[in-house]
């Protein structure tokens, strides 16, 4: 039992979530940290509070329906979201398609020689079997 569990917890995949999942957390402050720290006082200056918490409240039956809650936590989803593209995947799509320039590589063409030998050899044995069967 505790060797079973033990190859579990070895296998590469197990070990690279964990890993990935830790580095995520690190990452997700940072994006924090730049969406409260960095762009929400430069909206604040531009156009005041970027917090629309107070804003469009219904008051049904005595309960508040509070609809800039909702407004605000969209704003922020979207400036992490424009955040993480613009600072991390612009620039890692650019050093990809630079290095790729530089080694020779292009995406665009597929390899016909990297066929897989196993598939040619069914496709051999399907085309000898089909000349039988004529």
């Amino acid at each position: 039992m505790l060797t079973g569990f033990k190859n579990f917890i070895l296998k590469g995949n197990v070990v690279d979530l964990a890993v990935a999942v830790v580095i995520g957390a690190a990452f997700g402050a940072v994006v924090t940290a730049l969406v409260q720290s960095v762009l929400m006082p430069f909206i604040a200056g531009l156009v005041g509070s970027p917090n629309f918490d107070s804003f469009a409240v219904v008051t049904l039956n005595g309960n508040d329906i509070r609809f800039g809650v909702l407004l605000t936590a969209i704003v922020n989803f979207l400036m992490v979201a424009a955040s993480i593209y613009f600072v991390v995947v612009v620039p890692m799509n650019h050093m990809v398609e630079r290095r790729n320039r530089r080694l020779g590589i292009n995406p665009e063409v597929t390899d016909e020689a990297g066929e897989d030998p196993q598939i040619a050899l069914l496709t051999e044995i399907r085309d000898s079997l089909q000349q039988r069967q004529l």
